[in-house]
């Protein structure tokens, strides 16, 4: 058995297409079908579903790949360890981050590529919690930056960053712009833009809204918190955006970001890595970095601009946390 032929197996399973499989593996359609049939006759299980095109994989093969994606992580893990012993950490560390928690990935990334020069970072910005979860499973990714749920499955491990909290982004004239803190209820009365409901973002401030018993009525919704800060930008629309995000854009001029009460809640964010040893070098070393670094006290710090938020009081809220 080749490491090759495992190879061409994830690929398979994952692009569920021999034409594809083959181009992402860099090799011809035939090499790639040939390895799979050698594959199968020495494990002696079919693990493709032929017909007259890609049917899926068998059973056997839907396990035979659980197991392929982990000896090829513990494959690459071994080189990374290995190569970090003798010149440093070098490689490609993959993160997958939540929308809301993306703009925090930079205090984490930064830090790391100074520690690490010999290392390049991915970062695929716009995965659902589920998704986070999932990837690091299949090894496809090494750490997630997602919410932190109290039912994290025990193949997992987290480390606590910051806690999310939301803020009422809108016009710096408008009279709820002008209050210390103004209340979910009177923020549903806004003419608002808002995340889109199948991002768990959304899902939190929908909750929120509830428990203060209201339902908004937003007439622009969309998958990115860079076009919420361009409509509130026109002066026509107020948002509801996580705080994280003014530690990338600041509080824009003529906007204000207030903070939002009853409720007061805030949603943990953290780090999250598999718990199998000894797992990813790459995993292991964000995380020891991630830990040093004051993450909560770095997002206080707006740039350059005077019109930051107040904190909102905390005595009417607990933390809680939010599902995948």
């Amino acid at each position: 058995m080749l490491f090759r032929q495992l190879e061409y197996l994830v690929a398979l399973s994952r692009e569920r297409h021999f034409a594809r499989a083959a181009a992402s593996c860099h090799v011809s359609q035939p090499a790639l079908s040939e390895a799979i049939r050698k594959l199968e006759e020495e494990l002696d299980v079919p693990l493709v579903r032929r017909g007259r095109k890609y049917e899926g994989l068998t059973p056997e093969g839907e396990r035979i790949v659980v197991w392929a994606q982990r000896i090829l992580a513990d494959r690459d893990a071994l080189k990374d360890e290995v190569g970090a012993l003798r010149t440093g950490l070098s490689g490609r560390l993959r993160i997958g981050s939540v929308p809301t928690a993306s703009g925090a990935v930079s205090l984490l990334t930064g830090p790391f590529l100074a520690a690490h020069p010999l290392v390049t970072v991915e970062v695929m910005a716009d995965l659902q919690s589920r998704d986070i979860l999932r990837q690091l499973r299949n090894f496809e990714i090494d750490a997630g930056l997602t919410y932190l749920r109290e039912d994290l499955p025990e193949d997992f491990q987290g480390l606590p960053l910051y806690d999310e909290r939301y803020v009422l982004l809108t016009a710096a004239g408008d009279g709820l712009g002008q209050r210390p803190a103004t209340t979910w209820a009177e923020a549903a009365r806004l003419p608002l833009c808002l995340l889109t409901r199948t991002m768990q973002g959304r899902r939190t401030v929908d909750e929120l809204f509830t428990e203060a018993g209201v339902q908004p009525s937003p007439r622009v919704e969309t998958d990115s918190v860079g076009t919420l800060f361009a409509h509130v930008r026109t002066g026509h629309w107020a948002s509801v955006v996580p705080h994280a995000w003014l530690h990338v854009f600041g509080v824009p001029h003529g906007m204000r970001a207030v903070p939002l009460v009853e409720p007061s809640r805030t949603v943990p964010v953290g780090l999250v890595i598999t718990a199998r040893e000894p797992g990813s070098v790459m995993a292991r070393a964000l995380t020891d970095l991630a830990g040093r670094i004051d993450v909560a006290g770095e997002l206080e710090r707006l740039p350059g601009h005077a019109e930051g938020p107040q904190r909102a009081p905390t005595g009417s809220g607990r933390r809680r946390s939010a599902p995948a």
